[in-house]
C-alpha cells in the first residue's frame, strides 16, 4: 500500500531532475509545467523551440522513461510562450476592437 507515494516521487523526479533527464540545451529553453495522468505539459521559451520539442518528443519521452521509469510520462503536450491576451479582462468590449477605426 504505497498511497500514491511512488507516483508523487516519480513526478518530483521529472521536475527536480529536468536538466539531467532532457539535457542542458533543452532544459534551457523548455520547462515542465504540469504532470497529470501521464501527460507532461512543457512550456517552450519560443515558438521555434516549441516546434523543435515536438520534433524531439519521442526521443525526450525515451530519455525521461530511462531516467524515472516507464509509464510515468506517457505523452507530452508542448506549449509555446504565453503572450498577453487582449480578448480577456474587465474592460473587454465585444466587437472588432481597434481594427474598426475607419469603417
Amino acid at each position: 500500500m504505497d498511497r500514491g507515494w511512488n507516483t508523487r516521487l516519480a513526478n518530483g523526479q521529472v521536475f527536480g531532475h529536468w536538466a539531467r533527464l532532457v539535457g542542458d540545451e533543452v532544459a534551457e529553453h523548455a520547462q515542465p509545467v504540469a504532470l497529470k495522468d501521464g501527460e507532461l505539459t512543457v512550456r517552450a521559451s519560443s515558438t521555434a523551440w516549441a516546434t523543435q520539442l515536438r520534433l524531439l518528443q519521442s526521443q525526450l519521452l525515451a530519455k525521461i522513461a530511462k531516467g524515472v521509469g516507464h509509464g510515468v510520462v506517457k505523452k507530452m503536450r508542448i506549449q509555446g510562450p504565453t503572450a498577453p491576451s487582449w480578448r480577456k479582462g474587465p474592460r473587454h468590449v465585444p466587437g472588432r476592437g481597434p481594427r474598426d477605426t475607419y469603417g
